[in-house]
């Protein structure tokens, strides 16, 4: 362990870093049911979801323990994976192609492959140092809002307010508050006070145990009567070990539709961007949160092996694609670790490995409802909600108004993809007013270019 890891070097021992590891798994195996959950709206199988989840995160993360020897997790990202099924599957299928998932996880596939030749060429931490501030911070919070609405959908507490006229379909109001009397909407509630309740008490793994008691509440409203819907009880009868692998195998590894990516390049190309550019500053933004928790970074305020790092990341994403999953990315959640001490890849390797573990429990991760998982998405875009704070709304218009546009076109067109590209396009041309053209870099020009033509193209009706 010494030779692998370093860690009289680093200042910590091996029941430290294992410690630091159950606790990082803890604080971020919520994703193991929310993530199926939400990648199965878009008809992908639940079973196959959660294996490829729990395998690609023990893969990304042992590459991230044994090649750049930092405390931090990888797993499905949140946001990502709301992304990639209820905008690009949503609006394949609206398209009328039959598989859309299928063409999702070929764009995460492409998305791996570049990031894995921008971190060989040290390229991804000069893209993310060339767009604006503001613009980083209100992508993060734009998505934590589009969570949200995610979350609150899935849960009963709003729904469209669509209704049928006799000869067309009519809204007032778009969205209303869903019923409150309803076990799933109390519950849902309950649960996000729940979490609430136990992060401020700084309670290991706060969101995993509120879906936990969400879950068992919901349990106890079935056997009261008052809940009627799917039974919340885990069914074990015939259930085998192997079923989520087998399923995984079978049914979404290296599922790639690469025809509709000759046929429809475009769009094919702005998903892919759309992929890159959240998922680019999520990973660069999680390294540097917690390597500043656990006083990792150098004298100059930079990350050794960065470099490692991002390649873990890239490489995670592409196994992540290939076994049948939305893009792979380093988690916030590993600062929970690393408050415990966890300094070495040690700690990235005990959480790897607890994944592995968790396989065989995929009935009782199945058993999870919608209602219970949506508190966990509510928290969670709170937290990303929390970036909006660090914005500067007195700063220059450009930067203003582009933040600004990512954060409100993402929850009110539904599409993460939108809000990014009207936030850019937004800041590129308000600094081409104000006299500003000198500061717009070659990567907001490619950029504003890119989606500049997709939205010229969504007009002509040639893609949508």
């Amino acid at each position: 362990m010494e030779k692998l890891f370093k860690l009289k070097e680093n200042g910590t021992n091996v029941r430290t870093e294992i410690v630091a590891g159950i606790t990082t798994f803890l604080a971020m195996a919520y994703i193991l049911a929310v993530n199926p959950s939400i990648l199965s709206a878009a008809n992908m199988p639940w079973d196959a979801v959660f294996a490829a989840t729990a395998v690609s995160a023990a893969f990304a993360t042992l590459i991230m323990a044994f090649f750049a020897n930092y405390p931090v997790v990888l797993a499905s990202g949140m946001g990502l994976n709301a992304y990639f099924a209820f905008t690009v599957c949503d609006q394949l299928a609206k398209d009328g192609i039959k598989n859309p998932w299928q063409v999702a996880l070929t764009a995460i596939l492409a998305e791996g492959v570049i990031f894995i030749i921008l971190s060989i060429f040290k390229f991804r931490e000069t893209l993310v140092n060339k767009v604006p501030q503001n613009l980083k911070l209100g992508i993060s919070a734009g998505i934590g809002l589009f969570i949200v609405i995610v979350g609150f959908k899935n849960s009963g507490i709003v729904k469209s307010d669509a209704f049928f006229n006799g000869s067309e379909v009519e809204s007032s109001t778009l969205v209303k508050m869903g019923d409150i009397g309803s076990p799933q909407v109390v519950l849902a509630l309950l649960g996000i006070l729940i979490i609430a309740a136990l992060w401020h008490f700084k309670v290991k793994g706060a969101i995993l145990i509120g879906i936990l008691l969400t879950w068992v509440f919901g349990i106890i409203t079935e056997l009261t009567g008052w809940y009627q819907g799917v039974s919340l009880i885990p069914n074990f009868d015939g259930y085998s070990v192997t079923a989520p692998i087998q399923s995984m195998v079978k049914d979404t590894a290296f599922h790639f539709d690469f025809e509709y990516v000759a046929s429809h390049a475009l769009n094919f190309a702005v998903i892919v961007f759309a992929f890159l550019f959240v998922d680019l500053f999520d990973t660069v933004g999680t390294l540097i949160g917690v390597a500043q928790e656990g006083k990792l970074l150098n004298e100059k305020g930079e990350l050794p092996r960065v470099g490692r790092a991002l390649m873990a990341d890239a490489l995670g994403t592409v196994g992540g694609a290939c076994l049948g999953t939305s893009t792979v990315t380093s988690y916030v959640e590993s600062t929970t670790g690393v408050a415990e001490g966890g300094k070495t890849g040690l700690t990235a390797l005990t959480s790897a490995v607890l994944f592995l573990l968790a396989l065989p429990l995929c009935p009782i991760f199945k058993a999870i409802p919608l209602f219970a998982t949506a508190p966990a998405l509510v928290f969670v875009g709170l937290l990303m909600l929390k970036n909006v704070t660090k914005m500067n709304f007195d700063a220059d218009i450009a930067d203003t108004v582009g933040g600004f546009f990512a954060i409100i076109m993402m929850p009110f067109t539904y599409s993460i993809a939108n809000g990014i590209m009207f936030g850019i396009i937004a800041w590129v041309i308000l600094k081409i007013i104000t006299g500003k053209i000198k500061e717009i870099h070659p990567v907001m020009w490619v950029s504003f270019g890119l989606f500049a033509f997709r939205i010229v193209t969504i007009i002509m009706g040639v893609s949508s």
